[in-house]
Protein backbone atom coordinates (compact mmCIF):
# COMPACT_ATOMS: atom_id res chain seq x y z
CA UNK A 1 0.00 0.00 0.00
CA UNK A 2 2.93 2.51 0.96
CA UNK A 3 4.06 2.39 -3.07
CA UNK A 4 0.61 2.91 -4.41
CA UNK A 5 -0.71 6.35 -5.00
CA UNK A 6 -4.25 5.73 -4.95
CA UNK A 7 -6.23 3.63 -2.36
CA UNK A 8 -6.11 0.12 -2.30
CA UNK A 9 -9.23 -1.92 -2.39
CA UNK A 10 -9.68 -5.21 -0.80
CA UNK A 11 -10.32 -7.18 -3.45
CA UNK A 12 -6.85 -5.85 -5.13
CA UNK A 13 -5.29 -6.95 -1.07
CA UNK A 14 -7.12 -10.01 -1.53
CA UNK A 15 -5.88 -11.57 -4.68
CA UNK A 16 -1.80 -9.84 -3.82
CA UNK A 17 -2.27 -12.32 -0.94
CA UNK A 18 -4.59 -15.20 -1.84
CA UNK A 19 -7.41 -14.74 0.16
CA UNK A 20 -10.85 -13.42 0.68
CA UNK A 21 -11.83 -9.50 0.51
CA UNK A 22 -13.94 -10.06 3.77
CA UNK A 23 -10.82 -11.52 5.44
CA UNK A 24 -8.94 -8.49 4.08
CA UNK A 25 -11.72 -6.16 5.42
CA UNK A 26 -11.77 -7.60 8.63
CA UNK A 27 -8.05 -7.67 9.15
CA UNK A 28 -8.58 -3.44 7.74
CA UNK A 29 -11.05 -2.72 10.38
CA UNK A 30 -8.72 -3.89 13.27
CA UNK A 31 -6.13 -1.82 11.55
CA UNK A 32 -8.36 1.26 10.75
CA UNK A 33 -9.50 1.05 14.55
CA UNK A 34 -6.02 1.80 15.48
CA UNK A 35 -5.46 4.83 13.23
CA UNK A 36 -2.77 2.74 10.84
CA UNK A 37 -5.12 3.01 8.03
CA UNK A 38 -7.71 4.83 6.73
CA UNK A 39 -10.46 3.36 4.19
CA UNK A 40 -12.33 5.51 1.43
CA UNK A 41 -15.85 4.95 0.15
CA UNK A 42 -17.12 4.93 -3.21
CA UNK A 43 -15.72 4.86 -6.47
CA UNK A 44 -11.86 5.14 -6.21
CA UNK A 45 -11.85 4.39 -2.48
CA UNK A 46 -9.92 1.60 -0.74
CA UNK A 47 -7.44 1.33 1.58
CA UNK A 48 -4.68 3.90 2.15
CA UNK A 49 -1.84 3.89 4.81
CA UNK A 50 -2.47 6.45 7.99
CA UNK A 51 0.89 6.24 9.68
CA UNK A 52 4.42 6.80 8.70
CA UNK A 53 5.99 2.70 7.84
CA UNK A 54 8.88 4.06 10.22
CA UNK A 55 6.73 4.58 13.13
CA UNK A 56 4.32 1.35 12.43
CA UNK A 57 5.76 -2.21 13.87
CA UNK A 58 4.69 -5.72 13.78
CA UNK A 59 3.41 -5.44 17.51
CA UNK A 60 0.99 -2.21 15.98
CA UNK A 61 -0.26 -4.23 13.85
CA UNK A 62 -0.73 -7.85 15.85
CA UNK A 63 -2.24 -5.46 19.02
CA UNK A 64 -4.50 -4.26 16.00
CA UNK A 65 -5.64 -7.94 15.03
CA UNK A 66 -6.96 -8.47 18.89
CA UNK A 67 -5.14 -11.62 19.25
CA UNK A 68 -6.48 -13.47 22.29
CA UNK A 69 -3.15 -15.33 22.91
CA UNK A 70 0.27 -15.88 21.30
CA UNK A 71 0.16 -19.24 21.92
CA UNK A 72 -2.64 -21.17 21.22
CA UNK A 73 -1.33 -23.97 23.93
CA UNK A 74 -3.18 -24.03 26.60
CA UNK A 75 -3.52 -25.87 30.03
CA UNK A 76 -6.16 -28.78 29.57
CA UNK A 77 -7.76 -27.60 32.81
CA UNK A 78 -7.41 -24.53 34.46
CA UNK A 79 -7.87 -25.63 37.84
CA UNK A 80 -6.89 -29.23 37.86
CA UNK A 81 -6.90 -31.82 41.13
CA UNK A 82 -4.26 -33.78 39.79
CA UNK A 83 -1.11 -32.41 41.64
CA UNK A 84 1.39 -33.38 38.80
CA UNK A 85 -0.85 -31.00 36.37
CA UNK A 86 -0.82 -28.47 38.84
CA UNK A 87 2.90 -27.89 38.71
CA UNK A 88 3.13 -28.88 35.02
CA UNK A 89 0.46 -25.80 34.34
CA UNK A 90 2.23 -23.34 36.55
CA UNK A 91 6.12 -24.63 34.77
CA UNK A 92 4.23 -24.44 30.95
CA UNK A 93 2.51 -21.18 32.32
CA UNK A 94 5.97 -19.44 33.35
CA UNK A 95 7.16 -20.63 30.20
CA UNK A 96 4.89 -19.35 28.06
CA UNK A 97 4.65 -15.70 29.88
CA UNK A 98 8.30 -15.63 29.08
CA UNK A 99 7.95 -16.62 25.29
CA UNK A 100 5.76 -14.94 24.86
CA UNK A 101 6.74 -11.07 26.36
CA UNK A 102 9.83 -12.01 24.24
CA UNK A 103 8.04 -12.33 20.98
CA UNK A 104 6.05 -9.27 21.57
CA UNK A 105 9.45 -7.12 22.04
CA UNK A 106 10.54 -8.22 19.00
CA UNK A 107 7.88 -7.32 17.07
CA UNK A 108 7.63 -3.80 18.35
CA UNK A 109 11.49 -3.66 17.07
CA UNK A 110 10.77 -3.81 12.98
CA UNK A 111 8.93 -1.33 12.09
CA UNK A 112 7.14 -1.84 8.55
CA UNK A 113 9.40 -0.02 6.62
CA UNK A 114 12.45 -1.97 7.52
CA UNK A 115 10.24 -5.05 5.99
CA UNK A 116 9.69 -2.89 3.13
CA UNK A 117 13.67 -1.33 3.21
CA UNK A 118 13.96 -6.08 3.32
CA UNK A 119 11.96 -6.43 0.27
CA UNK A 120 13.12 -3.88 -2.03
CA UNK A 121 16.49 -5.20 -1.64
CA UNK A 122 15.46 -9.07 -2.15
CA UNK A 123 13.94 -7.44 -5.40
CA UNK A 124 16.98 -6.15 -6.63
CA UNK A 125 19.24 -9.29 -5.55
CA UNK A 126 16.97 -11.37 -7.80
CA UNK A 127 17.38 -12.09 -11.52
CA UNK A 128 15.25 -10.19 -13.85
CA UNK A 129 13.72 -13.09 -14.65
CA UNK A 130 12.52 -14.69 -11.43
CA UNK A 131 10.82 -11.17 -10.12
CA UNK A 132 7.75 -12.29 -9.65
CA UNK A 133 7.08 -12.17 -5.64
CA UNK A 134 5.30 -14.39 -3.37
CA UNK A 135 1.66 -12.98 -2.91
CA UNK A 136 1.20 -11.37 -6.01
CA UNK A 137 3.81 -8.65 -4.33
Amino acid sequence: MADQEAPVTSEVLAKAMATHPVVIRRIMAGLRERGHVRSEKGHGGGWTLARDLAELTLRDVYDALEPTSVFALGHRSETPDCLVEQAVNAALGTAFQDAEALLLARLGAVTLAALGTDVRARRAARPAASQVLHHGH
